[in-house]
């Protein structure tokens, strides 16, 4: 059985997998009301929140899985990236947890974590596939041909697809998670309404920075009353170019079998637009341990007590 911790960004995650991927718990507390004042996650304020909540999810996630400490059999960690004081709040308590234990620990790429989220019961998917991997901060195309890794195919050259979500979202003023408060918005909408451009790139990489500059001339050359008029219609044509960027990369390398994983493989839209693709359960899209202790099952652990020397880093 796996301990996996996961706090990376604003999510406090802990979760008990077992060695053959069953979810005996899977327990997230978001920190997504904290920081709307905000219209975004404030680093500070993320890292004193998870220092208040990883005990407590901790404890919970073993109630909830009706296990002790003793029946763990290692712990797991995201270590990068992310976060920098995030990440390091996690780190430090699994090395607590394993070490009082003489329990190994496994350091996990968060990547890594959401291509795992497919190896879980009950989708279990077996490589080789191509995966994309699109959330608020990496949008990746990737081959994988093991479950131990994978290989970039293909990367963002400027804004990650969850960024660009987020970032149109504030700019149609919406609230905070601005990606699924845009994707409910545009269920009311026209997407054929507004033409904003889809950057074709050489290669397999994608660019969001030119449909992002695209809506923020429209919304200023709106009027007040016409902007509110249109909303939907916007958030609609804007979902649209986001979404047939990404469609279009994972459809131009040919491959037979597609996965979407991260945080906008929640997005209706997208989902939609790839019925063929194995796509991650909505629970485990975000940000979430269970997919940190299924990445576990496939990366090397470090024994007792070596892994004293194991620093979060904030880049992959």
């Amino acid at each position: 059985m796996i301990l996996g911790i996961e706090t990376s960004c604003d999510e406090t995650a802990a979760a008990l997998v077992t060695d053959d991927g069953e979810i005996l718990a899977n327990v997230v507390a978001s920190q997504a009301e904290l920081h709307a004042r905000f219209g975004g996650v404030v680093p500070e304020v993320a890292s004193r929140r998870h220092l208040e909540l990883v005990v407590p999810v901790v404890r919970e996630a073993l109630g909830e899985a009706r296990v002790s400490l003793r029946d763990v059999e290692s712990v797991a960690v995201t270590t990068r990236p992310g976060l920098i004081g995030a990440l390091l709040v996690g780190v430090s308590a699994a090395k607590a947890l394993a070490w009082s234990h003489r329990l190994p620990l496994v350091p996990v790429n968060h990547l890594h974590g959401h291509v795992a989220s497919l190896y879980l019961r009950p989708l279990d998917l077996q490589p080789p596939f191509t995966c994309l991997l699109a959330s608020g901060g990496h949008t990746l195309l990737l081959e994988v041909t093991d479950r131990s890794g994978y290989r970039i195919l293909g990367t963002t050259l400027d804004d990650a697809a969850g960024e660009a979500f987020d970032k149109g979202a504030r700019l149609l003023g919406l609230g905070y998670p601005g990606g699924a408060e845009l994707d409910a918005l545009a269920r009311h909408g026209d997407p054929e309404a507004f033409a904003f451009p889809v950057a074709r790139v050489d290669g397999l990489d994608f660019s969001f920075s030119g449909v992002k500059t695209a809506l923020l001339y429209t919304v200023r050359d709106l009027g007040p009353g016409e902007l509110e008029a249109r909303r939907a219609d916007l958030a609609a044509s804007y979902q649209r170019a986001l979404v047939t960027a990404l469609v279009d990369r994972v459809r131009s390398t040919g491959a037979e079998r597609v996965a979407v994983v991260g945080g906008v493989a929640a997005n209706s839209e997208l989902r939609a637009a790839l019925p063929e693709a194995a796509l991650a359960p909505l629970p485990l899209c975000t940000d979430n341990a269970a997919m940190v202790a299924s990445a576990a099952r496939f990366t090397r652990a470090v024994p007792y007590p070596d892994y004293l020397s194991v620093d979060a880093q904030a880049s992959a």
